[in-house]
């Protein structure tokens, strides 16, 4: 009798939590954090377990970055509002409940969770029977007779139906292969893509049924220009079909799922119910304020399926082997962000963290990696554990008192809010505020925007367009700014500090792809700036009583390393004049003098300057300056005309990565991209535009690492009271004793600025910009 196969469920943790977020009331946890979405994406998961009982779940995620489909489409999703800043929060605590139901996560830049989850279902349908959990209808097309299978939510998060292939014909009169064809017809107004204009669904549903896939369609009509006619279908869907084939058949691909995502899929060793730890679930729980789910959570497993025997931890010799590893692997697979135990033993194909240290050192010096290893990444592995250890010190009466103040403001502007609509709601109600907007006070007209569930949207974006409506929606984004700074920032922050009033964030040296830095629990490198609101949380960073703080932050050094790299003897000159790069550009690029440089023409200039680091072309220009497009190509061609040399390096960039597959950095990091062996030209031309930008991002994060290591060896060396805390992209914060901040303001500065020695700079300064305080709102320059 042959084995059951066991059910993988794979969770689109995205769309199951964007359904929460709209279909449940906004609520807060105990410390103050948005939480109802991360609620209903703890409910789907107690219900999937509950109604298909799975042997494995695993989870996929979007990666708050462009995907391959923007890179050929800068419209993607671009009618989509920015996420708002409460959802953002929760999806980064939605990892931590899929920690606590000991979950695992995939996820790869630039690819979508659904790339993710076809990648995975793929594979997988070879050994398991495939449930996709989704609240995406998008997943429909990877439906594979009962092998793979979606269950989705028709309404909330609780009415939900479990479609195999059979049942998806029932639903849309075609089979599974074909939805991204209906989608190439029909387009999508939720994801921008535009299909065929003037067609929507019944059309495309017509058309599919009588002809299949697109590329048949074209090919009948290509021998039969009246086919669509003669198969008794109106004359007007011919004459669509004929005029848009570019929309049709370029929308096909937007909307069609990938299956090669650049991610290790490993069968799971245990089984969900082998690894669910009910008392770690509950605390999960219960520190969100989920009393109704504690129950549910305890029972979820039967208890002799989850208790195991405690694991043998690992000995102080393994630990220190671990953390070498998990860097080594980041070196070697540098898509793979902060791996895993199971990442570090599958990549090197080992059994123990002991055997994995062995062969990943092998690996390291067959891909010529041992220079980038070892001395830029090994001798950093303990300079970010003294910076977690050490924290940074956090005034917490500031931030009550900030509090107190912002609470106050905030209910200020509840009472306006409701003085403007007459009535008392909850504010953080979408159903309740659209009410008030555009029932009672009749806002937006006809054409205002809608959710995915159907619901006038009150997404930021939207109000915007109200502004000048009525002074109710200043009133109501002035509410949100401040609610969004205390849930996330002013009232989360003090419950994480210790004994000592430190934040500890987690910095990792394995957290992007591009061989920066990240930050986690909490992100300190996303504290806001660009509001006065936002810019007074930094005052709560503080410096204990006889220090201050230092923050040296290098000065635009991605254009001084394009310069330093391509050897482009123009734009070397202007870095070694020591004259301002976007003013001189512009007078380059304009044929002015440098006195005559408008600040229009400078802002054009910074633009393109920035934007070339980026694989920037015409469209993107264009958009970014705000002009037409034949301007925009005047602009960038005299550009490239004028920095020839920059132009020659991109080129040879973009060709070597072609060749190799892989970029290096000036300290010989690979960075592998996959996605330039694609057939796919979207999917080249992304590999293509990070490829540009690897070597320039990524050395200078090569740099500020190597200047974190001497530093560190000399703040332990020369001065044992001082301390990195703070990493921020490429500006560094050190707490010192005040009674030597100009000494070692100096020296710090030196030891940045010479990280590279003068034959590596070719006469292109690396400049650092130092300030000094008590606290890193109120920062003056050295």
């Amino acid at each position: 009798m042959p084995k059951k196969r066991e059910t993988l469920v794979l969770l689109d943790t995205h769309a199951i939590i964007h359904r929460a977020y709209h279909a449940l009331p906004s609520f807060t946890s105990p410390e103050g954090k948005p939480s109802g979405a991360v609620y209903g994406l703890m409910s789907m998961i107690i219900k999937l377990v509950k109604d298909l009982k799975p042997d494995h779940i695993v989870a996929a995620y979007d990666l708050p970055q462009p995907t391959h489909r923007h890179a050929v489409y800068a419209a993607y999703k671009g009618t989509r509002p920015k996420t708002d800043p409460e959802l953002s929060v929760q999806i980064d605590a939605s990892r931590e409940a899929l920690s606590a139901l000991n979950i695992p996560i995939y996820e790869a830049p630039g690819f979508e969770a659904d790339d993710i989850i076809g990648t995975i279902a793929e594979t997988a349908k070879k050994r398991f029977d495939v449930i996709i959990a989704s609240g995406d209808m998008d997943t429909m097309q990877l439906v594979d007779g009962t092998r793979v299978r979606v269950y989705t939510l028709r309404k909330g998060i609780a009415d939900t139906v479990l479609y195999d292939e059979d049942a998806v014909r029932a639903r849309f009169g075609f089979g599974p292969e074909h939805i991204p064809d209906f989608k190439g017809i029909a387009g999508d107004t939720s994801d921008n893509i535009i299909g065929i204009p003037g067609i929507g669904e019944k059309g495309a549903t017509e058309l599919i049924k009588a002809f299949g896939s697109i590329a048949e369609l074209y090919k009948t009509l290509d021998r039969h220009p009246d086919a669509i006619v003669e198969k008794g279908l109106a004359p007007r869907l011919q004459k669509l079909v004929l005029e848009h084939r570019d929309e049709a058949e370029f929308s096909r691909v937007l909307a069609s799922i990938r299956t090669d995502a650049p991610i290790a899929f490993a069968e799971p060793e245990e089984s969900f119910t082998g690894a669910y730890d009910a008392a770690q679930a509950v605390a999960f729980a219960e520190r969100y304020g989920f009393r109704s789910l504690v129950p549910r959570l305890a029972t979820l497993v039967p208890q002799a399926e989850h208790v195991q025997a405690p694991a043998e931890p690992l000995s102080q010799e393994e630990d220190a082997l671990l953390a070498e590893c998990r860097v080594m692997t980041h070196v070697l697979s540098s898509e793979m962000t902060n791996p895993s135990v199971s990442d570090v033993l599958s990549v090197a194909r080992a059994e123990t963290i002991t055997k994995a240290h062995r062969a990943l050192s092998e690996r390291v010096d067959a891909e010529g990696m041992r220079s980038v290893y070892e001395t830029v990444e090994r001798p950093l592995i303990p300079v970010i554990e003294a910076m977690n250890s050490y924290g940074v010190l956090i005034d917490a009466r500031y931030l009550h008192e900030l509090s107190a103040e912002y609470h106050a403001e905030l209910d200020r502007r509840a009472e306006a809010i409701f003085h403007g609509a007459g009535e008392s709601f909850n504010i953080n109600s979408p159903k309740q505020l659209a009410d008030i907007l555009f029932v009672k006070l009749g806002l937006g007209g006809t054409k205002q925007k809608k959710t995915a569930t159907g619901q006038l949207s009150t997404k930021e974006s939207e109000l915007i367009k109200l502004a000048e409506e009525h002074p109710i929606v200043a009133e109501i984004l002035a509410y949100r700014e401040l609610s969004k700074l205390l849930g996330t920032y002013i009232d989360a922050i003090p419950p994480l500090l210790d004994a000592h009033g430190r934040l500890h964030t987690t910095f990792s040296q394995t957290g992007t792809a591009t061989g920066r830095l990240s930050s986690r629990d909490p992100n300190v490198q996303n504290i806001p700036t660009k509001t006065e609101l936002g810019r007074r949380i930094r005052e709560a960073f503080v410096a204990p009583r006889g220090s201050v703080l230092i923050t040296s932050d290098y000065s635009q050094i991605e254009l001084r390393l394009a310069a330093i790299l391509s050897e482009d003897e123009k734009l070397m000159d202007i870095f070694a004049r020591g004259e301002d790069v976007h003013a001189a550009v512009a007078a380059q690029v304009f044929n002015v003098e440098q006195s005559e440089v408008t600040k229009e023409m400078r802002r054009r200039a910074k633009v393109i300057n920035f934007g070339i680091l980026y694989g920037m072309g015409v469209t993107a220009l264009r958009e970014n300056l705000g002009t037409d497009r034949a301007e925009a190509q005047a602009f960038y061609t005299k550009y490239f005309d004028t920095f020839t040399g920059l132009a020659a390096y991109l080129e040879r960039t973009r060709e070597s990565a072609r060749r190799l597959g892989y970029t290096t950095t000036l300290f010989g990091r690979k960075r592998h991209f996959p996605g330039l062996a694609s057939t796919l030209p979207y999917v080249q031309a992304q590999a293509e535009r990070m490829a540009i930008n690897a070597p320039l991002q990524g050395t200078q994060a090569d740099i500020i690492k190597i200047a974190m290591v001497r530093i560190h060896d000399l703040f332990n060396r020369s001065y044992p009271g001082a301390h990195i805390v703070l990493q921020i992209h490429d500006e560094l914060m050190f707490e010192v004793p005040e009674s030597l901040c100009d000494e070692i303001v100096a020296r710090t500065t030196d030891i940045m600025e010479h990280v590279l020695s003068p034959q590596e700079t070719k006469g292109v300064p690396i400049l650092v910009h130092s300030q000094i305080g008590k606290n890193w709102g109120a920062m003056t320059d050295v």
